[in-house]
Formats: C-alpha cells, sequence, structure tokens
C-alpha cells in the first residue's frame, strides 16, 4: 500500500448567505482514488479551478473529506488525533514562500519547524545544516529571507519542510510566482530531494516542462481524475490533454505537429535530445 491513498474522495465548499443559510455547494473534489508509492515523484495538473490545490490541502490535512477517506502513511486525516503525526509525515510548500517565511534570518526560519516539534537544540542546527545544504542555500543561511530572490525563498522554504523530516513533500505550484531561472532552481532542488534522498514528492504545477522527469501524473478537470500514467504516456494525448484546457511540453508540441506533417518519429517526444535523435534516425 502507499504511503498516500484515497478511495471516493469527495469535497465540497459551502457558500452562505448574509444570514448564515446555506446558499450553494461547489464540488472541489468529486471521486477521487490515488496510490502514491513511498519514493515516488508524482505531479499533479489541471487547469484553474480543477481541483488540484483543493487536493494538495487534503493531503496535508488542511481539509478533511467531505466523503470517502484519504489516509497518510495509514492514518486516516479525519482523525484529529492523528493530525500532528500526519503533518509531520506530509510536509507542505506553498505557492508564495512569503507566507511560509517568518523569521527574519535563514537559519532560523528553517529551524522554526523542528523547534516546535521539541526537537533537541544541537540536532535542530543539524537539520538546518543539512536542508540548507540539499536546496543548496547553505551559502545564505545569515542572510535576511528578504533580500533573497523568489527562487531561493521557494529553496528556504523547502528546506523549512525538510528539516521537519517528513516522508513526503507536497508543492502547491512552488513555481507559479517565479521567473524562468526561479522555476528551474526550485525544481532541480525538488528533484534532487526525490532522487538522492528518497522523499515522496507530490508536485502541482500547470508547467508541463516541470513534469517530464515525474514518475506518475494525474491529470485533474472538474474535481476528477481524467487521465493517469507516465509522462510519456500523458503526453502521448496531445488533442486530449487540449480538451482540458493544458498544454503540452513545447518540444512535445513540435513533435506531434511534425507528425501531422507526415514526419515519421514517435509520439509522446519530452526532450529536445529525444526529438534530435528521431529526427536524425
Amino acid at each position: 500500500m502507499g504511503i498516500i491513498r484515497a478511495s471516493k474522495l469527495g469535497f465540497d465548499y459551502f457558500r452562505y448567505d448574509e444570514e448564515g443559510n446555506e446558499e450553494e455547494i461547489n464540488r472541489a473534489i468529486d471521486g477521487v482514488n490515488l496510490d502514491v508509492k513511498a519514493g515516488q515523484f508524482v505531479a499533479i495538473l489541471g487547469h484553474n479551478g480543477s481541483g488540484k490545490s483543493t487536493l494538495a490541502k487534503h493531503l496535508n490535512a488542511l481539509l478533511v473529506p467531505t466523503e470517502g477517506t484519504l489516509w497518510i502513511d495509514n492514518m486516516d486525516t479525519a482523525k484529529e488525533e492523528d493530525l500532528w503525526k500526519i503533518r509531520q509525515k506530509a510536509g507542505m510548500v506553498f505557492q508564495n514562500p512569503d507566507n511560509q517565511i517568518i523569521a527574519t534570518v535563514v537559519e532560523e526560519d528553517v529551524g522554526f519547524g523542528p523547534e516546535n516539534l521539541g526537537v533537541p537544540t544541537e540536532d535542530i542546527w543539524k537539520r538546518v545544516d543539512e536542508s540548507l545544504e540539499k536546496v543548496g542555500m547553505i551559502s545564505y543561511r545569515k542572510h535576511s529571507p528578504n533580500k533573497l530572490s523568489g527562487g531561493q525563498k521557494q529553496r528556504v522554504a523547502i528546506a523549512g519542510v525538510m528539516a521537519m523530516h517528513p516522508q513526503c513533500i507536497i508543492l502547491d505550484e512552488p513555481t507559479a510566482m517565479l521567473d524562468p531561472n526561479g522555476r528551474k532552481e526550485v525544481l532541480k532542488a525538488v528533484r534532487e530531494l526525490n532522487e538522492q534522498e528518497g522523499v515522496t514528492v507530490i508536485l502541482i504545477t500547470h508547467y508541463m516542462e516541470e513534469v517530464v522527469f515525474a514518475d506518475n501524473v494525474y491529470v485533474m478537470d472538474s474535481g476528477k481524475i481524467v487521465m493517469q500514467g507516465t509522462p510519456r504516456e500523458i503526453f502521448s494525448q496531445v488533442d486530449l490533454l487540449q480538451s482540458y484546457h493544458l498544454d503540452v511540453p513545447q518540444v512535445t508540441l513540435l513533435a506531434h505537429e511534425l507528425r501531422k506533417e507526415g514526419v515519421d518519429i514517435p509520439e509522446g517526444i519530452l526532450t529536445i535530445e529525444e526529438l534530435v535523435n528521431a529526427l536524425c534516425q
């Protein structure tokens, strides 16, 4: 069984009028099933309003299901007595790092989470060193977060979560507010955490290039999972993805258009190197 499992997960947002009467119900998650194995890199795609960020909040028990069940390492997220353990197992990184960074010095911010967990002081500093090293920010440990770039801030936010030693890290559109260089910095740090440290990564994103190296991809629409497979399997279905208002990596789209013009190359090309090799054969 996976470290993250969902069975028939459903969630409703309720809207109330000024008198507190229920006015409208919006089903944001509708019958979602998940089974994510420990150590996997999983990407969740979807257009705005598809339900992917709502799902992300369930993975850290910030929201609990209206229907169905979500388990983190066999713990039911709806059980309040397991809430603290669940959030130690599954750490969350939000879209805007300014909402997650609270200290005036980088190393103090990274140490804040372990301190709240009651980790001994000596071990806190070991965790701070390790986490900043993993995300390539050790040389900035004495800096003020306010003077860092967006990509650097987001790597500090990731280090803060990693210092709590989670088994799983959920990133809810962590590069949405960053420039291309910042996105590359953050994605590189995330991939290394997955590949070198064995951390389970759940990446919520709408940047198609970020999911090329994922083990598995889920596509959401109207609160449902409508596609599931490897990146190659998903991006081989360009027309279907576009029907869900999603793009594909530029190189994949170029290869798709070349195929339509009669060029004999395979579908689902993911990188420039793959396209060059296919054209040279």
